[in-house]
């Protein structure tokens, strides 16, 4: 019913495979040697600063007061609603200036739009907090990619496990890498982003390797990248469907989303486009290359007690 798109061969997905795996550990080490040599612009959440929270009598955009901010000379800014519109938040990093002097020159950009602003708190975030932040956000993902591995080796097979990881790895690496290169700022709702990713790249390699555990079990004849295949084939309107939905309001968070959720959309954008290709060309392959016969995916016959006993009555 749900079917978009109906093939009526197999489709030789593996047939570039081997090329394909080649660019991604290009990437993957392009992307490592970014992260070693450029790092990861840290958000506020990460390396702490200023939070100071101003309410007005009227509604005021986000822009008006960040260029009135910037005006004033601080740099690096996030100005955000914090509940109703008259209530913003500006978040200051902390080499945009010394805390009275730059809190000063806040106050007087937020009342050169209003002269009534209240400003209603001033708070400075540590370094320390950041600190703890990323680590529990790196431990986080670690724990999850582990939690992975054992839940696909007990339920498929420790081949399809590891295929299923390297495939979580390259997605992780290359999303983080791209945000590395182009020195986006990595606070919170990207990290959350990231382990979002490991879970939609995890869903659609679950769903491939289902199929190809069943299809080896059907199909006696063939060779395990024709059995591969033909279940990327028959999953592919699937891929299609969720993808594409996916997409769809991705697409829309990234362009209407607004600044404040503009880097989660960004990161949602990198790991669905290679969460969805490297469920074939990593994962599937990757555990082809590691051995992967019709022999791992039969179910084991366990023998009753007795049961050679009873084979000689008459």
């Amino acid at each position: 019913m749900f079917e978009l798109l109906k093939l009526n061969k197999t489709v030789d997905f593996l047939k570039h495979a081997r090329v394909i795996s080649m660019i991604s550990l290009l990437l993957m080490a392009a992307s490592v040697a970014s992260l070693a040599t450029r790092g990861i612009n840290w958000g506020l959440d990460f390396t702490g600063g200023t939070v100071v929270e101003i309410v007005y009598s009227e509604a005021k955009d986000t822009s008006e007061l960040r260029k009135a901010v910037e005006a004033q000379g601080v740099e690096g800014v996030i100005v955000q609603h914090f509940g109703a519109a008259t209530d913003l938040i500006v978040r200051v990093p902390p080499k945009a200036g010394k805390g009275n002097e730059m809190v000063s020159r806040i106050e007087g950009a937020a009342r050169s739009l209003e002269s009534d602003a209240v400003i209603k708190r001033v708070e400075f975030v540590g370094p320390q907090v950041g600190k703890e932040l990323a680590e529990q956000g790196g431990l986080a993902v670690l724990t999850a990619i582990i939690c992975i591995l054992a839940y696909v080796a007990f339920r498929f097979e420790w081949r399809l496990a590891l295929g299923a990881v390297a495939a979580l790895v390259h997605d992780v690496t290359v999303t983080l890498g791209v945000f590395s290169f182009f020195f986006l700022e990595f606070d919170l709702t990207v990290l959350a982003a990231v382990l979002a990713v490991v879970g939609y790249s995890l869903n659609d390699t679950i769903v491939v390797f289902d199929r190809v555990r069943e299809n080896f079990r059907k199909m006696r004849k063939g060779t395990p990248e024709h059995v591969v295949n033909t279940s990327v084939t028959q999953t592919m309107s699937r891929t299609i469907i969720t993808t594409g939905t996916t997409l769809f309001v991705v697409i829309a968070l990234f362009v209407q989303g607004g600044s404040m959720i503009h880097g989660f959309a960004t990161a949602l954008l990198l790991g669905i486009g290679f969460g969805t290709f490297s469920s074939i060309y990593v994962a599937s392959y990757a555990s082809i290359k590691l051995g992967l016969t019709r022999e791992h995916m039969m179910p084991v016959v366990v023998e009753k007690e007795g049961a050679d006993q009873e084979s000689l009555l008459p």
